[in-house]
């Protein structure tokens, strides 16, 4: 064994009973887990202008929207909010908190109660709107490439 690292059945293996070597681990794979992710939001108002709307991914692959998505919170939106949300609109989940998920951007928590999904009782606390996963993952299906949700 070298730093951390064995060899087990011709394949390099970290030694996990090293707790630096395994946050190290994890922190790699979680950044694999998040490369689907958009790298720079966009404003939905400018997505609509695209003939076909994309962005790039943190790993560099196109991330193309669902324009019938777009159109459809666009005709819903108030031209307010269609300006200043970007998209797609990121959820953020931790195994630290392994039952909720947490937003922070305020405006697509407004988009999300002008659409009726989130309650207008619903308030920001310090910078975040923590919810339940189901709810996550409703939105999620509910606007497809509009919403992904970023492990933390």
């Amino acid at each position: 064994m070298i730093s951390g690292i064995r060899w087990r059945e011709k394949i390099l293996v970290p030694d996990v009973s090293d707790e630096k070597v395994l946050m190290k681990w994890m922190r790699l794979e979680l950044g694999k887990i998040n490369d689907g992710i958009v790298a720079e939001r966009k404003p939905l108002a400018r997505l609509l202008e695209e003939e076909r709307p994309v962005s790039v991914t943190r790993a560099g692959k196109e991330y193309v929207y669902k324009k019938e998505v777009l159109e459809a919170l666009s005709k819903k939106l108030p031209g307010r909010i269609r300006e200043r949300l970007k998209l797609p609109v990121i959820i953020y989940f931790s195994a630290d908190v392994p039952d909720s998920c947490m937003l922070s951007d305020e405006t697509a928590l407004k988009a999300f109660q002008v659409l009726g999904d989130l309650s207008e009782l619903r308030e920001m606390e310090n910078g975040r709107l923590w919810m339940g996963k189901a709810l996550a993952f409703s939105l999620v299906r509910s606007y497809p490439t509009a919403v992904q949700i970023m492990m933390h």
